[in-house]
């Protein structure tokens, strides 16, 4: 892998680093719940895990099922804000109106056009968004991993479209960010656990109801930024990057260590470097 490929990838196991190292000759060794993912600088990179499917690339067909109900989460890779998951419920009408809309993952919308969707989508599908604030995170996180608590949320959505009296379909799917096995483990303690789900890597660029999840979970989520921009009248940086830390220590500068509980993701690497 090229240094580029190497640094992204870590970026994106950020979320799951339990411990970090760097041990000679290597960028890095990360441990995650799942695996060891160890960079040399020889360019190799090494996975060692009981399960890594959840790493591999899937290239399935898209699949047309309906009903069908999705879920996605937004915030996880952002320093900054809350953790939000989204889930949505459509039929067959739901999807031929909503698919005359480009829909997509969030990722790859405008914060504009993803306003504008995710009202169109609420108007059009059956959902539930569940917010965790930067507070509740922080605080749930001191028993609870960053996997557990996408775990939770998820969940939970479901929960919450059945307890608004909505029948969940037979066909639901996830965008896979945990093996099965170890998401039906996290929950193993929960009252109320959904089975029978579906997990795919890139769900949300295959079914629909995902791609309207992670809209409505991108939605939520900007509002709860432009509610913390409003409220320190202070500027954010989204990601977990060298920007954002340098935000990190203007806004302690500006009210102190401990309001950033209020606004972060307190167990990143970038509390460390204030």
């Amino acid at each position: 892998m090229s240094k580029n490929e190497i640094d992204s990838l870590k970026e994106k196991m950020q979320p799951y680093i339990l411990k970090e190292s760097q041990p000679p000759y290597t960028y890095y060794q990360i441990k995650c719940q799942e695996c060891t993912i160890t960079a040399y600088t020889s360019g190799k990179v090494v996975f060692q895990g009981q399960d890594l499917s959840w790493l591999k690339k899937e290239e399935k067909p898209l699949r047309q099922i309906f009903p069908q109900a999705g879920s996605d989460e937004v915030g996880t890779g952002d320093y900054f804000g809350p953790v939000v998951v989204a889930g949505c419920i459509l039929n067959s009408e739901n999807q031929a109106f909503l698919s005359k809309y480009p829909i997509q993952d969030s990722k790859q919308l405008s914060d504009l056009d993803t306003k504008k969707l995710a009202n169109i989508i609420k108007e059009n599908s059956k959902y539930s968004i569940c917010i965790c604030s930067s507070l509740k995170y922080n605080q749930v996180h001191e028993k609870h991993n960053m996997v557990d608590i996408k775990c939770l949320l998820h969940n939970q959505v479901y929960i919450n479209l059945m307890h608004k009296g909505y029948s969940l379909p037979d066909f639901i799917v996830i965008d896979q960010f945990t093996p099965e096995k170890s998401y039906y483990r996290y929950l193993k303690d929960e009252k109320e656990v959904i089975q029978g789900i579906h997990f795919e890597t890139k769900a949300e660029n295959k079914y629909l109801s995902v791609a309207c999840a992670s809209i409505l979970a991108r939605n939520a989520f900007l509002e709860v930024w432009e509610q913390m921009e409003k409220k320190y009248q202070f500027s954010f940086h989204k990601g977990a990057g060298p920007q954002v830390d340098q935000c990190a220590r203007n806004f302690v500068r500006q009210f102190g260590q401990d309001e950033l509980k209020n606004v972060c993701k307190l167990h990143f690497k970038n509390t460390q470097k204030i």
